[in-house]
């Protein structure tokens, strides 16, 4: 796959090694786990120097892209919203693509983008099941990965669109291969993690193995990567829609077993995904996207 630009590998050196030098000589959070057991980065405020990042990055002039999916009723519910707090806190500074994925472009909402904004939508064909949309979308990035997107962009990031950016999601994120930590999840041992359980799925994970539990809310990398995890979680799918099984939680079960055999190189800490319902735990000191209120009576057609 020939993706863009030349310099992403020194680039998730240097940004890596930051990060984790950062932590390790501050040690300003040491309540919360800043480092995995495999030496990758879980990025959480204050274990990150952002000036120090930008520095270095604004030298690169990278591009980075988002993809977002919004259905049916998800369209007038959610999109506008994601778009312009998006276009507000994400990758500030930087040139960014915004991949609109909806399935009627006629409600597609007008919105003046900032300087270094790209939107481009797509019309994707519209599914009976919400789960099915969940499912489908991993084919459907993957498919734009081949055949655009590597050349387009240096990193990836893809996104629900039922959550709005509160503050800056920068380039402190970036990274190969990078997870979102379930919100309310974080704490837990992995053997209360509602991991798929059936031997039968593809995205089996048995008792005693495990390492956290990751939100399909947020996921990226560099183009290659999310490719590589779209193609393997759609593979899952397809080998248990072949044996008449759907995972506990849909494309999220798959791609927690992806991550379980392919260890991602960064994790974003529960700041970067939270739900106010929970409350505010000491632990996170800046929330930088929240969830949205979840209507599902609402926005799905079968709950």
């Amino acid at each position: 796959m020939n993706v863009k630009g030349k310099i992403i590998l020194p680039m998730l050196v240097v940004s890596t090694v930051i990060v984790v030098f950062w932590e390790y000589i501050n040690r300003k959070r040491p309540e919360v786990v800043t480092v995995t057991q495999w030496n990758a980065p879980v990025v959480w405020e204050g274990t990150y120097n952002r000036d120090i990042l930008e520095k270095y990055y604004a030298k690169q002039k990278l591009t980075v892209g988002l993809t977002v999916f919004a259905v049916g009723r998800y369209i007038e519910h959610y999109l506008e919203e994601f778009i312009i707090s998006a276009n507000r806190y994400f990758m500030v500074g930087h040139k960014v693509i915004f991949y609109i994925m909806v399935d009627d472009v006629s409600q597609m909402p007008l919105i003046e983008l900032d300087p270094l904004r790209t939107l481009k939508v797509f019309e994707i064909k519209p599914e009976k099941r919400w789960q099915d949309i969940s499912m489908m979308r991993m084919k459907t990035i993957g498919e734009h990965i081949s055949s655009h997107i590597q050349h387009e962009v240096d990193f990836l990031f893809c996104m629900d669109v039922d959550q709005t950016f509160q503050d800056n999601f920068g380039v402190e994120t970036l990274g190969q291969l990078v997870a979102q930590l379930q919100a309310w999840w974080y704490k837990a041992n992995p053997d209360e993690f509602t991991y798929e359980r059936r031997e039968e799925s593809a995205a089996y994970i048995p008792y005693g193995q495990g390492d956290f539990y990751y939100h399909a809310a947020i996921f990226g990398g560099t183009p290659i990567q999310v490719f590589n995890l779209t193609q393997e979680c759609f593979k899952g799918i397809l080998q248990d829609k072949k044996n008449d099984i759907e995972a506990e939680w849909h494309d999220e079960s798959h791609l927690n077993k992806y991550f379980l055999l392919n260890k991602p190189t960064k994790i974003l800490s529960p700041e970067y995904c939270w739900d106010y319902h929970i409350g505010l735990p000491t632990d996170i000191k800046i929330v930088k996207i929240a969830w949205q209120t979840k209507e599902y009576s609402v926005v799905r057609n079968n709950v």
